[in-house]
């Protein structure tokens, strides 16, 4: 089974080729370009160093976000067009599942947080074998906390953990919990849980995939609130 695996949600950019949940070759790039410069010939060149052609590829694993609005855009767009032509099956996968799979530490319960600015967090909160506990939420970093009261033993992750460390530290006081110290998305773990994915059959079409946002671009939220005003 070959999996090409795409990660476009954050500021780095990554591909990578599975064999089954080996991982041949990755290709990672945080140069500061954009995604649309970065993606395809990253894609071309991770194929390429693995003696693969994308006819050979079995499923394309996509990270739908949520994320950089525009990154996410370019790897769902990009990958459904190569998906189409070849006719390859899609497994979405979730930027919060990424960090989840990282499996740091030993709690019970693993907490991936990004940073949406302004206090908000994007937050996914999954068991050990990452499997969602509720509800993907973005909400303001004290919602969340109040949330995450009901559970004993957390393991949080994710540059939003990073960023909010100082009040989760005080919030929950009574628990027991820590911080990972792998932050950031990795090819990696994305293709470990794109293989578990595909032996359940959680695949889709081109048509049938859609991205994770959770809540509104910066442009629209300004747009809705010059209407409002």
């Amino acid at each position: 089974m070959k999996i090409l695996v795409a990660d476009t949600s954050s500021s780095v950019c990554g591909v990578g080729l599975f064999e089954n949940d080996r991982l041949v070759k990755e290709n990672v790039l945080d140069n500061g370009r954009t995604h649309s410069e970065n993606f395809m010939p990253l894609v071309e060149k991770t194929l390429k160093e693995s003696n693969t052609e994308l006819k050979d590829v079995d499923y394309m694993a996509v990270s739908v976000g949520p994320g950089s609005f525009t990154g996410i855009r370019i790897g769902i767009s990009s990958c459904k067009a190569m998906a189409e032509i070849e006719k390859i099956k899609l497994i979405p996968v979730t930027s919060l599942e990424i960090l989840a799979g990282s499996k740091i530490g030993k709690s019970e319960t693993i907490c991936s947080l990004i940073d949406a600015k302004n206090n908000q967090v994007y937050c996914g909160i999954f068991d050990t074998n990452i499997n969602l506990k509720e509800d993907y939420v973005a909400d303001d970093i004290s919602v969340v906390l109040e949330k995450l009261k009901k559970y004993d033993d957390i393991t949080f992750v994710g540059d939003g953990a990073v960023a909010h460390s100082e009040k989760i530290e005080s919030e929950l006081k009574d628990k027991k919990i820590s911080f990972s110290e792998k932050n950031k998305q990795d090819v990696k773990d994305m293709g470990i849980i794109a293989y578990q994915k595909a032996q359940k059959s959680e695949f889709c079409s081109a048509d049938e995939l859609v991205p994770l946002y959770l809540r509104k671009s910066q442009a629209e939220r300004l747009k809705d609130e010059s209407k409002n005003h």
